[in-house]
């Protein structure tokens, strides 16, 4: 290349990325901000006219469900559930319900809800079986080495609550729902996450139930 050129060539690279960051800055300014308020709507009412229906009547009021197969969304981080609601819509987490709904909804409607939900408070939940309350802690806090199965609290902390936009919080959810969630991870009918994928897999029946329940009671 001629050294007379390079001059023009560095000061052509510096303005592209001068107007690179320029239109980034100005996509971000354009990107409306959630708001709670409305996502608090959608999630207590619904849409009727669009066939949106209340996510209160599954997960209950303020995300606190008493429904032991769906999920209590109080308190999850916002980035974790906006990401579940938009997954919904691909083939990595496919649910007859969920994924009927998340198409109906737009992203800012989907990060209205997860920033509303972020802002609720979890009612705690409960261990239920005491005989095996000591292996869950094992496996949550130790994870098991002779199955290369890493600590849950690695990745969502001592207490289950997880790491804001990385991992989900954990801590009193339904025993019922993070065995279901565990198993579908092992069969491959969840993909949405290939850590889990891989984890899940190597996990016998016994120990899914077991510290699905300890996380239960974690606050």
């Amino acid at each position: 290349m001629n050294r007379a050129f390079l001059p023009f060539v560095k000061s052509l690279f510096v303005t592209m990325l001068a107007v690179s960051s320029v239109a980034y800055a100005a996509e971000e300014k354009k990107a409306p901000k959630a708001d709670p308020a409305k996502g608090e709507a959608i999630y207590t009412n619904g849409d009727s006219a669009r066939n949106i229906p209340a996510c209160a009547s599954c997960h209950g009021a303020a995300g606190n469900s008493t429904i032991v197969q769906n999920p209590k969304l109080a308190a999850q981080h916002e980035a974790y559930t906006h990401k579940q609601l938009a997954d919904f819509k691909t083939p990595q987490r496919n649910n007859a319900v969920m994924s009927s709904i998340s198409k109906s909804l737009t992203d800012e409607e989907m990060k209205n809800i997860a920033a509303y939900l972020d802002k609720q408070t979890q009612k705690p939940g409960a261990a239920k079986n005491k005989d095996t309350v000591e292996f869950g802690k094992k496996i949550y806090r130790a994870g098991i080495a002779e199955k290369d199965i890493p600590a849950c609290a690695a990745c969502h902390g001592a207490t289950g609550a997880g790491i804001p936009a990385q991992f989900a919080r954990l801590g009193g959810q339904h025993q019922e729902y993070t065995a279901a969630q565990l198993t579908a991870f092992g069969n491959g009918t969840r993909k949405n996450s290939p850590q889990m994928v891989t984890i899940a897999k190597r996990m016998s029946e016994d120990e899914i139930r077991a510290v699905s329940d300890y996380i239960a009671g974690l606050k």
